[in-house]
């Protein structure tokens, strides 16, 4: 396994473990979701050039879109819920309650 390889799993499982472990804030686990991403999507941008491929992939820009989809639900969800329940702890977000 390469250096590069390795930065790029390592990235990915961190973000993963700080997703797992760290879920009091929703800002935090936004975060997480987004360096999720973005360790996917660097890969999966520099796999062409590694293969010297001629072809050029969309799966990259693709996901980055659906990032950039994800990262602004998040924000108005952070918005959202800040505005009714006055903090952005999630264990203040029981589904339960009426």
């Amino acid at each position: 396994m390469s250096p590069l390889h390795f930065s790029f799993y390592s990235a990915f499982t961190l973000s993963c473990l700080g997703l797992a472990f760290h879920r009091t804030h929703l800002i935090s686990a936004l975060l997480c979701l987004e360096s999720m991403m973005l360790s996917m999507f660097i890969p999966l941008s520099i796999w062409p050039i590694e293969n010297q491929t001629p072809s050029f992939s969309l799966i990259p820009i693709l996901m980055l879109t659906f990032s950039a989809c994800e990262a602004s639900a998040g924000l108005a969800m952070l918005v959202a819920s800040t505005r009714t329940h006055g903090s952005d702890h999630l264990h203040n977000l029981n589904l339960l309650q009426c």
